[in-house]
């Protein structure tokens, strides 16, 4: 297993980080399976380990502090904050009040003394970013995390953040975790552009696009829309949508080019992102154990440029042909009130 460097953290991390989000009610629910994943995933050199408070209601983290028993020391170990565990006001954010109450639960969940990277998992609009960068620094200060960061940031609030730290002497933001997979190469644009000009570390999810570079979803086969991620947003997987045309004819030639490199289109797809040279890591979610292994096999795959040069014809390089379940909007779009005047005020002449 290759190492690299976190960003400017000095924390040297195995170029595959295992991902548990698949671990718990959501995914592999036997905790001695999971527990079995995470040790043949540390045993064959993975140092890090990604998971997040919202995983399974917080059962993911109790399953990852189980299973790290005894090989803490030995693992870099990352979580994240910002989604609600329950309902009510204030149980969920960027805030202060927020982050310092999840923080005390994910280390008790994780049955550990500190968090390695402790990860905004989306951006709070409500939420003065200096507020964040705040309360993130006093948790450093007081040793309950060693360093911090963001996840599906804009390269705008990127910029900005790290702004507000220098102008109120607080700590920057160390790294930055994106979806990035070749039918997803929007972030190629602007987010990993600045992340290496800010010296941000880059670990990416989502490698094989929720499933569509897993090689089970191909063009002119049924797609099982009563289940997974396909039954929470069937408009990104139903074939018969025209928009979906341009993702299942880029994996028809996506598997032909695997097969002339001699690897899995799983093993391209992986292979793929830590190619940019601002990626550090690239997130692998198994459920079970033959996925581990599956993904393993291919770890010393090398991606020369013929192979990149016609992944590029296939999806050009800035280009989303698939946009990742759960990819944070900001209210600019998402909230009518941000794009529209009050209609007495739309005309040019009262």
């Amino acid at each position: 297993m290759r190492y690299r460097v976190l960003g400017k953290t000095g924390i040297e991390v195995s170029a595959h980080c295992l991902g548990t989000m698949m671990f718990g009610a959501f995914g592999n629910a036997d905790h001695e399976d999971s527990a079995r994943i995470i040790h043949a995933a540390l045993d064959a050199g993975i140092n890090f380990v990604d998971t997040a408070d919202m995983y399974s209601a917080g059962e993911c983290e109790e399953i990852v502090g189980k299973s790290l028993k005894g090989r803490r020391d030995d693992v870099v170990l990352a979580t994240k904050v910002h989604f609600p565990l329950a309902e009510g006001r204030n149980r969920g954010g960027n805030s202060r009040r927020w982050i310092l109450k999840a923080v005390e639960d994910s280390l008790r969940r994780l049955n550990t003394d500190w968090i390695d990277l402790y990860q905004v998992h989306r951006p709070d609009h409500t939420t003065d970013i200096e507020e964040t960068l705040s309360v993130l620094s006093d948790l450093v200060t007081a040793g309950k995390i060693r360093t911090f960061g963001c996840s599906t940031f804009p390269a705008e609030e990127l910029v900005e953040a790290d702004h507000v730290a220098e102008r109120r002497g607080l700590m920057r933001l160390r790294t930055e975790q994106p979806p990035y997979s070749i039918l997803a190469r929007g972030i190629e644009r602007s987010v990993l552009p600045t992340a290496q000009r800010l010296g941000m570390g880059v670990l990416t999810w989502s490698p094989l696009a929720s499933g569509f570079l897993s090689g089970a979803l191909r063009e002119g086969k049924p797609v099982d829309l009563t289940a997974g991620r396909a039954k929470r947003t069937p408009h990104r997987f139903d074939p018969a949508l025209p928009g979906n045309a341009a993702k299942f004819a880029a994996v028809e030639q996506l598997v032909t080019l695997a097969e002339e490199v001699g690897c899995t289109l799983p093993e391209l797809a992986v292979a793929f992102p830590l190619v940019h040279p601002a990626v550090t890591s690239v997130i692998i979610g198994p459920r079970t154990m033959d996925q581990l292994t599956s993904l393993l096999k291919g770890a010393d795959l090398q991606l020369d440029d013929a192979a990149l040069d016609r992944i590029d014809e296939i999806v050009a390089p800035g280009i989303d042909l698939y946009q990742a379940d759960g990819v944070w909007q900001p209210p600019s779009l998402t909230d009518r009130a941000w794009r529209r005047r009050p209609v007495a005020e739309r005309a040019a002449a009262d």
